[in-house]
C-alpha cells in the first residue's frame, strides 16, 4: 500500500473523437437482433471513434491545451508529463516526449510514457504523486489517450461493441490541502493471456500470417493476431473475487468505510460487473457515476473520463473519490483520492 501526503489534482478536462458509434446500428457484420442482444447486456449504446488520422496523443493533446488555456497555467512552471496508452503514436520515441514539444513545455520537462491497461490511471497518479513527494516539481501534467477503436475486431462479436476512445488531461500540484492519499497497485502475471494482442510485438513480430483474418471459435468470430481479444469469463471471474477484496483491503489501511466517499468511480467495462460488485459490495449507487453508456468502455481513460463527464461542478469545496479499475495485465488498483476545488472543463470534440 503506497500513501502519499500533500499532492493532488487541481484541474481536468477531456477530449472526445467527433464520430459517435451508435451501437444498436453497428450491424455490418452481425444481423440486428444478435447485436440487440449484445448491447443491452454490456449496457454500451455509444461510443466514440477516432479517424484514422487521430492518435491517442492528439487526443491528449486537445485536452491538456483546454486545461492549460481555462487555467491561465504558465507553462514553464510544468516539471514533469506523464503519457499513459497501450496505442501510442510510434514504438519508439515515447509519445511523452513528443506531446512536450508539441504543447510547448520546457526542456527541462521530465517525461516518459506509462504502457499500462485499464488500471493505469491510478498507478500514473500513484507514479506522479510520489515524484512530487521531492519538492522539486511544481506542477505536473499526467496525459492518459486511447483509441481501442484502433486494435479490436469489428467481426468479433465479444469485443466489437466494447471499445472507444478518449484522451484525458490531469494537472498535479502539491498543496498541504489534500491531505493524504492511498493507492494499492496489484498485478497478476499468471493472468496475461486473459486480454492480449499477441501479434506485432517482439515475440510474435508482424508478419503475414500475423495480420491474416480467420475464425478463431465456434461462434465464427473472426480477428487477426495483430488484434485484441478477451476471455471474458475468465476476466469477470477474476473481477468479483479480486476487485471487492482489494477495496475492502485499501478501506482497512486507510481507517475509511465505503460510507466516507462523495463518489465511488469504477473502470467502465460493463453495466454487469460494475451493478455486481455495487450489489455485492452493499454500495450506495447514487455516488458512482457512470459513462458506459455513452462513451463504452475507453480502456484507462474511463476512471478520468467519468469523472470529467460526470462530476463537473461537483467537486468543489473538499471531496474524496474512491477509483477502482482493471484490466489487461492481469493489473488492478485502488485509490483513495481527495479533491479539492477542482476545477474540470468541458469535454473538446476532436
Amino acid at each position: 500500500m503506497l500513501q502519499y501526503d500533500g499532492v493532488g489534482i487541481t484541474a481536468m478536462a477531456a477530449a472526445v473523437p467527433h464520430t459517435v458509434i451508435k451501437n444498436y446500428e453497428y450491424t455490418e457484420f452481425f444481423p440486428a437482433d444478435q447485436v440487440k442482444e449484445v448491447v443491452d447486456k454490456v449496457g454500451i449504446y455509444e461510443r466514440r471513434f477516432a479517424d484514422a488520422d487521430t492518435c491517442s496523443s492528439d487526443l491528449c493533446y486537445a485536452a491538456a491545451e483546454k486545461l492549460l488555456a481555462d487555467n491561465n497555467i504558465d507553462k514553464s512552471e510544468i516539471d514533469l508529463v506523464v503519457f499513459i496508452s497501450q496505442t501510442p503514436d510510434y514504438r519508439m520515441p515515447a509519445t511523452s516526449i513528443l506531446l512536450q514539444h508539441r504543447l510547448g513545455l520546457p526542456q527541462s520537462c521530465v517525461a516518459f510514457d506509462i504502457n499500462l491497461g485499464c488500471a493505469a490511471f491510478c498507478y500514473g497518479l500513484s507514479v506522479v504523486y510520489g515524484m512530487m513527494q521531492s519538492r522539486n516539481i511544481r506542477k505536473a501534467l499526467l496525459l492518459d489517450g486511447e483509441t481501442r477503436s484502433k486494435v479490436y475486431s469489428p467481426k468479433d462479436r465479444r469485443s466489437a461493441f466494447i471499445f472507444g476512445d478518449a484522451g484525458v488531461a490531469a494537472l498535479i500540484e502539491r498543496d498541504e490541502k489534500f491531505g493524504r492519499s492511498w493507492f494499492s497497485l496489484n498485478c497478476d502475471g499468471s493472468r496475461g493471456d486473459f486480454i492480449m494482442i499477441k501479434g506485432g510485438g517482439y515475440r510474435y513480430p508482424s508478419s503475414k500470417e500475423t495480420l491474416i483474418e480467420k475464425v478463431v471459435d465456434e461462434y465464427g468470430n473472426i480477428r487477426s493476431d495483430e488484434q485484441g481479444y478477451m476471455r471474458g469469463g475468465d476476466v469477470f471471474n477474476f473481477v468479483i473475487r479480486e476487485i471487492p477484496r482489494d477495496i475492502k483491503n485499501t478501506l482497512e489501511v486507510a481507517g475509511k468505510t465505503k460510507d466516507d466517499f462523495n463518489y465511488i468511480v469504477f473502470h467502465q467495462a460493463n453495466n454487469f460487473i460494475n451493478s455486481y460488485i455495487a450489489k455485492k459490495m452493499k454500495l450506495d449507487t447514487e455516488k458512482i457515476p457512470s459513462t458506459i453508456a455513452k462513451y463504452g468502455n475507453t480502456s484507462s481513460v474511463s476512471v478520468p473520463l467519468t469523472i470529467v463527464s460526470e462530476l463537473k461542478d461537483k467537486l468543489q469545496g473538499e471531496k474524496t473519490l474512491l477509483m477502482s479499475a482493471f484490466g489487461v495485465g492481469m493489473s488492478w488498483a485502488t485509490g483513495i483520492v481527495p479533491f479539492v476545488d477542482c476545477k474540470i472543463s468541458e469535454i473538446v470534440e476532436v
